[in-house]
């Protein structure tokens, strides 16, 4: 069976992950707390406006998913000696839980890639066929030259830049999937 990860939000409550748009329509309060993640760094402003063509919404019209069990992340992050929270709990969802719902693979690659101001290249988006998907087996290398280069500098680390996402139009079922601590060996 193949995997696809979430963090666990704070203060989750319900059965399903939703899109942050959608969510400002339900509880504007959580909608508020969850948007405030985009003011902390002034690139990361540009992506509530980011388009996600081939499935013709914005970024926060779906729900992100890291294609990479998160101990693969915390695994090199450690190695850093990094300030890492140690308790961070993600669902391990099984990629059927999306069939029912549009969804495209975000691929990230560097090469395509030009920040979070920059349209997403084409290249760097496919549909995704739920039959066909794979978990990624091992942490990218542009992901990993990342966390060095950052960690160098003193700057803090986005946890899953350069690792492909899985976007997902709707929303998704998780009352029924496992929860995992990311420094928890597989």
């Amino acid at each position: 069976m193949n995997f696809v990860y979430h963090k666990v939000p704070k203060n989750m409550s319900g059965h399903y992950l939703i899109p942050l748009n959608r969510m400002k329509t339900i509880d504007e309060n959580l909608y508020a707390r969850y948007n405030s993640k985009y003011d902390d760094h002034p690139e990361r402003a540009f992506l509530m406006e980011r388009e996600i063509p081939l499935l013709d919404c914005l970024w926060n019209d779906v729900v992100h998913f890291s294609t990479l069990h998160p101990h693969d992340i915390y695994k090199e992050l450690k190695k850093l000696d990094l300030n890492l929270k140690e308790d961070l709990k993600f669902y391990k969802i099984p990629i059927e839980h999306l069939q029912d719902n549009e969804n495209a693979l975000y691929h990230y690659k560097k090469k395509h890639y030009s920040g979070p101001e920059a349209p997403i290249a084409p290249e760097n988006l496919e549909f995704l066929n739920i039959e066909d998907y794979t978990e990624l087996e091992d942490l990218p290398i542009d992901t990993l030259k990342y966390f060095i280069d950052e960690s160098e500098k003193d700057e803090r680390v986005a946890m899953f830049h350069y690792v492909p996402h899985v976007l997902s139009k709707g929303k998704v079922r998780i009352d029924d999937v496992e929860i995992i601590s990311w420094n928890e060996k597989i």
